[in-house]
């Protein structure tokens, strides 16, 4: 416990110097009041936790259920608190904030509320879902005129927990306030998460494998921070039900605060769904370029903010396998790795459907004329993605050939993703063939193996002598998008069974790495996280039971 105390200190004196004008008093933080959601058509039925088929709303107002026993802070984002939220991160050490993660305190202005999607889950309509364990809890407008919407998941039951008892508990909480932050700092577009807390006193039953062993497990609360919840599956539900009015409401409000680019008007809608488009393809191109698969990339999962939202069965791909599947009830690999473009493509011809009930003849044939683009905008963002990956920053004839084998080889050879580009960064390309060097580097030492090594890498020189790529701009350019480290799932799992114990420095150790996950870090290098990988790792499986 004090090695506990000593790292959650350690880490908020980090930020003090960075919050000098931030809130240290966190009974004085207030939320904007009232929030823009407010003007949306807002549920208010009185029997909250009662699952029903809501009509003709947006959300439903639900007070959270806070958690029952002592509550414990896991741990804190300083970087969330002080840029985000403009605390100081020493308010996390306050009553006052902990009961506020927990559910039980709500500063002046909030207005709690849950949100009502559909979605096609694994490619089937899956009609009305919603926040079944989350809670927006209002809106804040920090000193950057920023506007964030902090979000409780775990915080008890709603209109949409149908059979689920409205709780997240601790191994599910800790993966997604960890990666929220690491793909924050990898420059993957997604939610953050500020804090994290936990009920040691407080269970609940999950089957984890869905094997028909269910165990006790504790119940925790992360708060998720995003300018808004919206998704693609928040305009299907309308369409579904036929509610076009309430669509119209809807899209007009997240253009008016949310796309305040866009113009109102007739092109408004074609332009929308232009640059959410964009912007989901944008994001997938970083997913691919990372190793991240997302592991439910149902329609309700996907944002119209563009950015990556619930962290469910994610991973990030190790010993290269185009087909990787981190989620064990995806049986059929409709999300694996490499498919997650083509996915996003299908999300949002389900999307251009939705929308149709608001749009007119010619309006529909626009985004028609835009959804011929996208696969040809997805597929250059990907390939620009692996090049600059490379140290290179044009596109030439052939480029997708160099990047197509030099993947092949990896699964050949079943090198790590992360640490073969990373240590193509760290070695002289005229020292890719030297055996000896490469015996220094663990997955580079895998991949000379292959056959074609060779054929390939007098490829790489050749092309990077055609862009006149000097050594020192391709060390330069692939260090600042090749990371040392990345969240990956035995690493997780060693700090998730730590917090289990009640032991949570490793929790907190990775969100100080994650920080920097292009820089060396000497304590992680000590617990062997840019190592290959344990041999026990390779068989961890992952589910959507949380």
């Amino acid at each position: 416990m004090r090695r506990a105390l000593c790292l959650l200190t350690t880490l908020v004196h980090e930020y003090k110097n960075m919050s000098m004008k931030n809130t240290k008093n966190f009974k004085e933080w207030k939320f904007k009041e009232p929030p823009s959601y407010a003007e949306l058509p807002i549920d208010d039925n009185p029997e909250y936790n009662v699952p029903v088929a809501v009509k003709n709303a947006v959300f439903s107002k639900v007070p959270t259920e806070p958690l029952m026993g002592k509550v414990q802070l896991v741990c804190v984002s300083g970087d969330a608190l002080t840029e985000i939220l403009d605390l100081d991160p020493a308010v996390a050490e306050s009553e006052e904030f902990v009961d506020f993660i927990a559910g039980k305190y709500l500063p002046e202005g909030g207005l709690t509320v849950c949100h009502r999607y559909g979605g096609y889950q694994f490619g089937v309509w899956a009609d009305q879902l919603g926040d079944g364990r989350a809670h927006i809890l209002g809106e804040y407008v920090n000193s950057k005129g920023e506007t964030w919407q902090p979000q409780l998941k775990g915080s008890g039951e709603t209109p949409y927990s149908r059979f689920g008892d409205g709780r997240a508990v601790l191994r599910s909480s800790i993966r997604e306030m960890v990666a929220s932050e690491a793909c924050h700092f990898l420059g993957i577009p997604t939610t953050r998460a500020a804090a994290l807390v936990v009920s040691e006193e407080h269970k609940v039953w999950r089957d984890k494998t869905y094997s028909g062993h269910a165990r006790q497990e504790s119940a925790a609360i992360v708060m998720r921070l995003s300018p808004s919840w919206f998704r693609l599956g928040s305009l299907e539900i309308f369409d579904k039900r036929k509610e076009p009015h309430t669509m119209k409401i809807l899209v007009d409000h997240i253009i008016k605060h949310n796309f305040q680019d866009i113009r109102d008007d007739e092109d408004k809608y074609v332009n929308w769904y232009t640059e959410v488009a964009h912007r989901n393809l944008d994001m997938v191109a970083a997913w691919q370029g990372f190793g991240f698969t997302h592991g439910v990339l149902n329609t309700d999962n996907v944002s119209v903010l563009g950015v990556t939202i619930d962290y469910g069965p994610y991973g990030f791909v190790e010993h290269y396998n185009r087909h990787y599947v981190p989620n064990t009830s995806d049986d059929m690999a409709r999300y694996a790795y490499s498919k997650q473009p083509e996915i996003i493509l299908w999300n949002l011809e389900k999307f251009a459907l939705a929308m149709e009930p608001i749009l007119s003849d010619d309006q529909k044939r626009r985004i028609q004329d835009v959804r011929r683009t996208l696969e040809k905008y997805a597929n250059d963002k990907v390939l620009r993605t692996y090049l600059l990956k490379l140290g290179l920053s044009e596109v030439h004839d052939g480029d997708e050939q160099l990047v197509d084998q030099l993947l092949q080889l990896m699964q050949n050879t079943m090198a790590d993703f992360t640490a073969t580009f990373r240590q193509l960064a760290e070695v002289d390309s005229k020292q890719l063939l030297d055996k000896t060097v490469l015996e220094g580097k663990w997955s580079l030492n895998k991949l000379q193996e292959a056959s074609q090594w060779s054929v390939w890498v007098q490829k790489y020189r050749d092309r990077l002598n055609a862009e006149n790529v000097s050594e020192e701009q391709r060390c330069a350019r692939m260090v600042k998008v090749n990371p040392v480290y990345v969240p990956r799932n035995w690493i997780l799992q060693e700090a998730i069974a730590d917090a289990e114990k009640n032991d949570f420095d490793k929790v907190r150790l990775l969100l100080k790495i994650f920080r920097n996950p292009f820089e060396v870090n000497e304590e992680a290098e000590i617990l062997g996280y840019s190592a290959q990988p344990p041999s026990w790792s390779y068989g961890l499986k992952l589910s959507c039971s949380s």
